[in-house]
């Protein structure tokens, strides 16, 4: 199973300048749950966005650059090669960034969907791709208002393909 997992808001944001626009603790919290034990795929960018490999999950960082190299982490230089070396892993998640989510979904690699859906519109520079209804449909959805912690009303959302 291959998941691309993402937070995004209602106009597509994900983030700008290389960084979250939204602070939601229950998404941080639901991700935490659901990778761990798992490998995460994902570009450069977002590695470096976070900073560290996360713990108890195998980090696989996608790149070009042959040289590239980060403690404690696999690389690879293609979303074809990350993906071959997490084969084991029974569930397997992309966790971003934008040209990343984009090639997993054109190249049609990706099972399905988790999305978190920030009930807002904010500025960003980077968007998740438009999620086309003839190929993803939805199987489950958990719908919650903002709270003391949550600033914003937001929904888990699970698309699996037609």
């Amino acid at each position: 199973m291959i998941t691309i997992i993402a937070a995004i808001a209602k106009n597509n944001a994900l983030g700008k300048d290389n960084d979250l626009i939204w602070h939601l603790p229950a998404d941080l919290k639901r991700f935490k749950k659901v990778t761990t034990g798992h490998h995460i795929l994902m570009g450069r960018n977002t590695f470096e966005s976070i900073g560290k490999p996360l713990p108890n999950r195998t980090t696989v960082i996608i790149t070009r650059n042959k040289r590239y190299k980060q403690k404690g982490c696999e690389v690879a230089y293609s979303i074809e090669k990350a993906l071959e070396i997490a084969k084991e892993d029974e569930e397997i998640f992309i966790i971003g960034g934008a040209q990343i989510y984009k090639q997993a979904i054109e190249k049609d690699l990706v099972n399905q969907l988790d999305i978190t859906i920030v009930h807002h519109e904010f500025d960003a520079d980077v968007f998740f791709p438009e999620i086309d209804s003839k190929i993803w449909k939805e199987a489950k959805r958990e719908d919650f208002k903002a709270d003391d912690k949550n600033k914003y009303d937001y929904s888990f959302v699970s698309y699996v393909k037609i």
